[in-house]
């Protein structure tokens, strides 16, 4: 039901029609997606460049160490 109100009415809200813990977490779920969140822990502080591109590669060096240790095949139990 959130849904098909968040496209007619501006910013996250939610109706409230009874329950509302159930209204909170759709409430919750909307922010989420819309990325609010995201947006102000990042401008909590300054960030320079080149420590933005510093994490961004290790995070992708993880990933990929990640993935090659998944495709890694079992040891032989002979």
């Amino acid at each position: 039901m959130a849904k098909n109100y968040r496209n007619s009415l501006r910013g996250n809200s939610v109706l409230v029609d009874g329950d509302f813990n159930k209204a909170l977490r759709k409430f919750k779920k909307i922010v989420e997606e819309s990325g609010v969140l995201q947006d102000l822990m990042e401008k909590q502080h300054y960030v320079k460049p080149s420590e933005r591109r510093k994490k961004a590669k290790g995070a992708a060096r993880a990933r990929w160490l990640k993935k090659q240790s998944q495709q890694l095949l079992p040891p032989k139990n002979y």
